[in-house]
C-alpha cells in the first residue's frame, strides 16, 4: 500500500505542489467558524455570527465557480494570485471593522468578496490529473488528496477556534488569510507542475453546467455534504441530551477517520470495474451503513454507528470527482471538480439546517432521519443515472 502512494510522487513537484494546496485549502475550513467564534465573543450572541457565516458560505458557492472557469481559460498562475489577494483583503478588512465597531451592514457587505478564495483542492487535482491522466495512478492520487481534505476539515476548526479563544477573537480568520496568501503563492510559483491551458474550443465555450451527467455527479455530491452537515449537528445535540456534549468529539473524530481510512485503502487499490458501477456500489455501502444510527441510544452506540458509517465515505467521494475527469473536457476540469466541491458545500449548509429543524420540531433521535434519507439519494441517483445509460 505504501508503494502505490510511493509511486504517485516519483515525479518531481508532486510532493510539494500537494503540501502548498494543504496549506492554501486549509482557510475554507476555518474562515466559518472562525467568524462565529469572533463575533460570538465580541459582540455577544450567536444570530449575527450564523448570518455572517452564511452569507460568506453562499458567496463561496457562487463565485469559487467562476474563478474555476477564469482558471481553465487562463491558467492557475495568472488567476489565482488575484482571487486569492481579494478575498484575503476583503477578510483583513472585515477583522479590523470588527475590531473597530463598525456597522452590522458593512461586514455583510465584506462577506461577498470574502468568498472570492479559490477552491484549492480543484486546483491540486487538476495538476494531478495533467500528470496521470488516463492511468490507474490519478484514482490514488485523488485518494490521497480526499484524506488531505479530511485532515484540513478536522484540524481547520480546531485551530481556528482555539486561536480566537487563546489568543484574540480575530487569531483564527486571521491566520486563515495568511495560509490562504501564504499557500496560493507557493502554488503557483511551481510552474513546473501548472496545467497547460488548453483550447477552449476543445469542449465548447459553455460551462459545464450545460452537462447532465455534471449535475448528477453534483446531486450525489450535494447529497454526501447533506449527510457531513446533518451528522455533525444531530451528533452534537444527541450527546448533550446524554449529558456528555464532549464525547461528540471522539465520536466525530471516529467518522471522519473510518473515512480517512477507508480512502487509504481505496486509494490504493485498482478495482477493473468502470467508475460509474464503482460509484453505484460505493454510494449502496453509503446508504446501508448509515441505517445503524436508527438504534443509537446511547454514546458508545453513536460512537459504534458513525465509524461504521465513515468507511463508506472516502471512496464515494474519490469515485465522484474521478468521473469528472472523464465525464468533461480537459479544458474545463477545474471547473467541473469545483462544482461538485460546490455541491458538497451546499449540502453541508442545508443537512445542519435541516437536522436543527428535525431536532426541535420532533426531537433528537428524529433527526438521525435526515443523513439516512441523504445517502438513500446519493444512492438513487447514482444507480437511477447507471440503469438509464445501460438502457441505451
Amino acid at each position: 500500500m505504501i508503494g502505490t502512494y510511493r509511486e504517485i510522487f516519483a515525479i518531481r513537484g508532486t510532493a510539494a505542489f500537494s503540501a502548498a494546496g494543504f496549506l492554501a485549502r486549509l482557510p475554507i475550513a476555518m474562515v466559518g467558524i472562525g467568524i462565529v467564534t469572533m463575533l460570538s465573543q465580541l459582540r455577544g450572541g450567536y444570530g449575527l455570527a450564523g448570518a455572517l457565516a452564511a452569507v460568506f458560505a453562499l458567496s463561496y458557492a457562487a463565485i469559487t465557480p467562476l474563478v474555476s472557469r477564469a482558471v481553465d481559460r487562463y491558467g492557475q498562475g495568472r488567476v489565482l494570485p488575484t482571487a486569492s489577494a481579494v478575498s484575503a483583503a476583503a477578510l483583513a478588512a472585515m477583522l479590523l471593522c470588527v475590531r473597530l465597531g463598525a456597522p452590522d451592514a458593512l461586514l455583510f457587505l465584506l462577506a461577498v468578496p470574502a468568498g472570492c478564495m479559490p477552491t484549492i483542492g480543484a486546483m491540486v487535482r487538476a495538476r494531478w490529473t495533467a500528470l496521470y491522466r488516463g492511468k490507474p495512478q490519478l484514482q490514488t492520487a485523488f485518494a490521497f488528496e480526499s484524506v488531505v481534505d479530511e485532515v484540513c476539515f478536522i484540524a481547520g476548526p480546531v485551530v481556528s477556534v482555539g486561536l480566537s479563544v487563546a489568543v484574540f477573537p480575530e487569531a483564527g480568520p486571521l491566520l486563515a488569510l495568511i495560509l490562504l496568501v501564504i499557500g496560493t503563492l507557493v502554488l503557483v510559483a511551481q510552474r513546473g507542475t501548472e496545467p497547460a491551458v488548453r483550447d477552449r474550443s476543445e469542449g465548447g465555450g459553455d460551462s459545464v453546467v450545460r452537462n447532465p451527467a455534471v449535475w448528477v455527479l453534483v446531486a450525489v455530491m450535494f447529497a454526501m455534504g447533506t449527510i457531513f452537515g446533518s451528522i455533525e449537528v444531530v451528533s452534537i445535540a444527541f450527546a448533550d441530551e446524554q449529558g456528555t456534549k464532549g464525547a461528540a468529539t471522539i465520536a466525530l473524530a471516529l467518522f471522519a477517520g473510518g473515512s480517512a481510512v477507508a480512502g487509504i485503502v481505496f486509494g490504493a487499490l485498482r478495482p477493473a470495474r468502470a467508475l460509474r458501477r464503482q460509484l453505484v456500489l460505493a454510494s449502496a455501502a453509503v446508504a446501508a451503513l448509515l441505517w445503524p444510527l436508527l438504534m443509537v441510544d446511547s454514546i458508545p452506540t453513536l460512537t459504534a454507528a458513525l465509524a461504521l458509517a465513515g468507511i463508506s465515505i472516502a471512496p464515494t467521494l474519490i469515485v465522484a470527482t474521478t468521473l469528472v475527469e472523464s465525464t468533461v473536457p480537459a479544458a474545463k476540469l477545474t471547473e467541473g471538480i469545483t462544482w461538485t466541491v460546490t455541491g458538497l458545500g451546499v449540502g453541508v449548509a442545508l443537512g445542519s439546517a435541516l437536522a436543527g429543524q428535525m431536532i426541535d420540531h420532533f426531537g433528537t433521535r428524529t433527526g438521525f432521519a435526515v443523513p439516512i434519507a441523504a445517502g438513500a439519494v446519493a444512492f438513487v441517483v447514482a444507480a437511477g443515472t447507471n440503469l438509464a445509460r445501460r438502457g441505451r
